[in-house]
């Protein structure tokens, strides 16, 4: 079947609308998306008719009331203009998961559930949510979260009706998945799918689109890059920014400093900065006690206690011979031995308060996890941003409408070279190198 854009697959003028809940969810779902132009960062901005959109909610920093509320004003906003409407949800089922997809299934003639994500090794077997085949309630991927993991997608749904399609209904063909989907959805159910390999995806995208618009999807980037695999060949962004063409300013091609903002509380960020570390980067971690006082601009309340955990004084250097021309400070939270996650977003705020208050007007940003990268845009008034390429998976290197560039990641996604790789594709004036042993 040759590619075919999401604005035929239906009746002319259709599209499709993507609601994040944080804003590295959404910059995950743009760059798989290959006809998505830019990330609205304001759920009320307009937008062109037909046009596959991706927008951030911002929900997960809200509460479970407050999230609902978010979610159930953009699909009042965003579905009568016909598109179909996907919600896009953490592949580890963190946030307001449940809230939010009632929220989201109201009015709608069915809902299908479908949070794999395949590339980083989260499959769904059995109605269980896997981390590289351990059950999510048996690993400690929830260590953040104010509650335990829930046992199983239904679980995690709540007292929504529920019905499974198993591997081998997702495997059974096009025909046959088509007609499981649609008796489940008959009977007023939402639809929790298994999904293991991009395969499975693929199958359940195709079936997805037999079905009417006026079902909903509820799902992590695996079910939005099958889409965007089936949608129209285009711009893929997956290429090093320098060959990138298309709307958006031209890079850069002095050197500029850039700042890396490290606020996710999972376990392999040490790792991550010490690769960036090693290389001459300036790691500056700033205690929890210092980022709880800081007001709502400026600087946390006691400067000069901040803990330099590395001063590098040679150049920031790449893997070879290539010496980025930047220089490079991570600015992170000093590690407390145990993790409250009642204070993690008044700490976040307090980091990204601070960063802000020193960061230069040319400085480019590397921000890891959804909420540091909304707090700080938020805090330098970016209302929408340009997707321009994707680093590795859920790693995006954005723009803003005056040119800074911003590279956005999940907390949980990557290896040990991942920020390495994101400074990296910063550089405007040399290709970045696939280098062996590189994780997706």
């Amino acid at each position: 079947m040759p590619p075919v854009p999401f604005e035929e697959f239906d009746e002319a003028g259709s599209s499709l609308v993507v609601l994040a809940d944080d804003l590295s969810g959404a910059a995950e779902c743009a760059a798989l998306l290959p006809r998505c132009r830019a990330i609205d960062l304001d759920p009320a901005a307009p937008g062109s008719p037909g046009r596959t959109r991706v927008i951030d909610l911002d929900s997960r920093r809200s509460s479970a009331a407050g999230a609902a509320l978010l979610v159930a004003r953009a699909v009042q906003r965003h579905g009568p203009a016909g598109g179909r409407l996907l919600k896009k949800a953490d592949s580890l089922l963190r946030g307001h998961f449940a809230p939010e997809t009632r929220a989201f299934g109201e009015g709608a003639d069915g809902l299908l559930v479908i949070p794999a994500l395949p590339a980083v090794g989260r499959t769904v077997r059995d109605g269980v949510v896997r981390l590289h085949g351990v059950p999510l309630h048996r690993t400690d991927a929830w260590r953040a979260e104010p509650g335990p993991p829930p046992r199983s997608v239904a679980e995690a749904l709540g007292a929504a009706r529920t019905a499974a399609v198993r591997l081998d209904g997702i495997r059974a063909g096009a025909r046959s998945l088509e007609h499981r989907l649609r008796s489940a959805l008959a009977a007023g159910r939402a639809v929790v799918c298994d999904a293991e390999t991009d395969a499975d995806l693929d199958a359940l995208a195709g079936a997805l689109l037999s079905l009417p618009r006026t079902v909903r999807t509820v799902g992590a980037g695996g079910i939005v890059a099958a889409l965007g695999r089936r949608s129209a060949a285009g711009s893929q962004r997956t290429r090093p920014e320098g060959r990138i063409t298309g709307p958006g300013r031209p890079a850069p091609q002095s050197p500029r400093p850039v700042a890396v903002v490290v606020g996710t509380a999972h376990s392999g960020a040490a790792a991550q900065i010490a690769q960036l570390s090693a290389r001459g980067a300036q790691h500056i971690a700033l205690p929890a006690a210092s980022l709880a006082a800081v007001p709502r601009s400026g600087r946390p309340a006691a400067p000069g206690h901040e803990h330099r955990a590395s001063v590098g004084r040679a150049p920031y250097t790449s893997p070879g011979s290539v010496r980025l021309p930047a220089p490079v400070t991570v600015f992170s939270i000093a590690p407390t031995g145990t993790v409250d996650p009642s204070a993690a977003p008044r700490l976040v705020h307090g980091l990204c308060r601070a960063v802000a208050g020193r960061l230069p007007p040319n400085a480019d940003l590397v921000l890891t996890g959804g909420e540091t990268a909304r707090t700080l845009l938020d805090a330098l008034a970016v209302t929408s941003l340009l997707p321009v390429v994707q680093v590795h998976h859920g790693a995006v290197l954005c723009r803003t409408p005056q040119g800074r560039r911003v590279v956005i990641r999940p907390g949980s996604h990557g290896g040990p070279d991942s920020l390495v790789r994101m400074v990296e594709a910063l550089c405007p004036d040399r290709d970045c190198p696939d280098r062996a042993g590189a994780t997706p």
